[in-house]
């Protein structure tokens, strides 16, 4: 195992707004390395934490002791395509996943907007695409395999330790730490995506039949405007028609990134500049459709480096939450460059998902890595928080266990594993404890 006992080197996330300097830096190659790495932390007094691709902007994964870096725990440890499972390694980025997962003509039934994330990383924190009918990366696991604070290895899943499943699938690292998983997957499949421009009333007065007539539906408001793109993914039997080399190129990199990113700098420079430009990227998106790999559609290149704050609310609350954050951002002195993203997810029976038992919509905001806050997100989680919203768990909020409390109805069964699971909090930070309660 390596590992570098007396490092000083500072941990930094993806967005630059987090930071810890750990006592000790480990990266096991197994799963019996990272026991061991366990142990030695509770001989030791020192607290664990892992972290995956650092792309969480809270500090979930912070610690002043020993960082577990999954990077040499990428295997694949079994595909099962008679029960439609593949079994793999804590580390694996889901990039790479995707990728086995085509060559054995199999997919995942749904993904989120990005794939740099770690496997562990993405299911702990509640990583999520949007789907009428498909849920979040961590709905979709069949198995997780756990390293416990006494460094005992234990496997959960709906039939071995239920209750320890329950929690696990989406634990915040506050139960162990992950060392596999093992997810359903499905014969690989296309998807038809049909991204167009529309204005923002219609977007939501016809928000209900958008999310319940395609299986994955999503949008984009831009601040300061009436402008909006809707994307709608459904399922086709081909053939497959991708964009062209140039044309992805063009949207996905140059447009989406190359540009994108000198925008925001200059309206991070020049605040006043921002309505303009707001209204020019409103209509920079033309209308496209394309056929391809799913994972394909349901991704895209992010290179353009920001902070979030992502919120879930009761579906039905959309429109008129959505109307209201408009109405607060006509009114302020804000200049917010970045668009507000939304998607939808069926009710889940994940203890600490943010759709677990309602249909769920999520808005999250977004501001350029650098920007001040003008008081934009404290704005937003007022608002959310007024109606029931959960924040998404490694996204920027300030609320504490006595909030989340009343609006996770398994809270306190969480709670109760984790007094079980880790009594002596070796798995603990200052955000778990924050959102946890000690």
């Amino acid at each position: 195992m390596s590992s570098n006992p007396t490092s000083t080197a500072t941990w930094t996330n993806w967005a630059g707004n987090q930071s810890a300097r750990p006592q000790r830096v480990v990266t096991p190659g197994s799963t019996e390395e990272l026991s061991e790495a366990i142990r030695r932390a509770a001989a030791d007094g020192l607290t664990v934490k892992a972290v995956g691709s650092a792309h969480s902007f809270t500090s979930i994964a912070a610690t002043d002791g020993v960082l577990v870096r999954p990077d040499r725990m990428t295997g694949v440890r079994a595909i099962d395509i008679e029960n439609g499972t593949v079994t793999v390694e804590a580390g694996l980025p889901l990039e790479r996943l995707n990728q086995l997962l085509e060559h054995a003509g199999l997919a995942l039934t749904n993904m989120g907007d990005i794939m740099v994330q770690t496997v562990a990383g993405a299911t702990s924190t509640g990583t999520h695409g949007t789907g009428r009918a498909s849920g979040s990366l961590a709905a979709q696991l069949r198995a997780v395999e756990l390293v416990l604070a006494d460094g005992t290895v234990t496997t959960c899943s709906a039939e071995e330790n239920p209750e320890l499943f329950a929690g696990a699938r989406l634990g915040l690292g506050a139960l162990g730490v992950v060392s596999a998983l093992t997810f359903a997957v499905e014969p690989a499949f296309l998807l038809h995506a049909h991204e167009a421009p529309m204005a923002f009333g219609e977007v939501l007065d016809r928000f209900d039949e958008f999310a319940e007539e395609n299986e994955h539906f999503e949008f984009y408001w831009f601040p300061h405007t009436e402008g909006c793109t809707v994307k709608r993914n459904n399922r086709s039997k081909g053939p497959a028609r991708p964009l062209g080399q140039f044309r992805r190129w063009f949207d996905d990199e140059f447009v989406s990134n190359t540009v994108w990113e000198g925008a925001c700098r200059v309206g991070r420079a020049f605040p006043k500049a921002v309505p303009g430009i707001a209204r020019i990227a409103s209509k920079a998106w033309s209308e496209r459709q394309y056929t391809d790999v799913s994972y394909k559609v349901f991704t895209s290149p992010r290179r353009v480096r920001f902070t979030e704050t992502e919120w879930a609310i009761p579906r039905r609350q959309l429109p008129e939450v959505l109307r209201e954050l408009k109405r607060l951002v006509d009114a302020a002195d804000w200049k917010i460059s970045f668009p507000v993203e939304v998607r939808v997810a069926p009710a889940d029976d994940l203890w600490l998902s943010t759709a677990n038992g309602r249909e769920t919509a999520y808005v999250a905001c977004h501001l350029f890595r650098g920007t001040t806050d003008p008081g934009y997100f404290t704005a937003v989680e007022r608002l959310m928080t007024a109606h029931q919203g959960r924040p998404h768990w490694g996204k920027l909020h300030t609320r504490d266990a006595e909030y989340l409390a009343t609006v996770y109805p398994h809270f306190s069964d969480f709670v109760a594993l984790r007094d079980r699971i880790d009594p002596e909090r070796r798995f603990a930070n200052d955000y778990l404890r924050r959102v946890l309660g000690q």
